[in-house]
């Protein structure tokens, strides 16, 4: 499991799936899985067998949730040290060849790709942390090992792409 940090937007996000998923979807699915049930034969309902599918990745989700939210740790004011990368932290890195990315380091619950949110438990992450601007890391990636500048730190308690 992944570390228990997590934004405060990350966290209202996972609240209002679950509570989306349990007062709305979950009641839908029910009933349309009562409706699929009276139709008579269920060995070959493809709406019934659909719906219990449909049900059982309901259940799961909502059972995940019901268990990580009341774990988490929101943390939802910047470092002490704000100089450096710690949790939540916007870091704009610079690579060998001059290319400039940011990267928001975040919790497990809250990775995105496009948006270039890691988590706190990635490898660039992890060797990201408590650096400073000037320093220079160097990250194993799936791509293999690059060199990485760190050229600004900064937090920010809405987030912005």
């Amino acid at each position: 499991m992944s570390s228990p940090y997590i934004t405060a937007e990350g966290y209202q996000r996972l609240k209002e799936e679950h509570d989306q998923l349990w007062k709305v979807r979950r009641p839908e699915v029910v009933r349309a899985l009562a409706a699929a049930a009276a139709e008579g034969d269920r060995s070959e309902n493809a709406e019934y067998i659909y719906r219990k599918k449909e049900l059982r990745e309901i259940d799961r989700k909502l059972r995940y949730l019901q268990t990580r939210l009341p774990d988490l740790r929101v943390v939802d004011k910047p470092p002490t040290d704000s100089s450096r990368v710690f949790f939540g932290a916007w870091v704009e890195l610079i690579d060998e060849a001059g290319d400039s990315r940011t990267y928001r380091i975040v919790g497990g619950d809250e990775t995105d790709g496009p948006r270039r949110w890691i988590s706190v438990d990635s490898p660039l992450a992890r060797v990201l942390l408590k650096k400073q601007v000037g320093e220079t890391v160097t990250a194993q990636l799936p791509g293999g090992e690059v060199s990485l500048s760190v050229v600004s730190v900064r937090y920010q308690l809405v987030a912005s792409d």
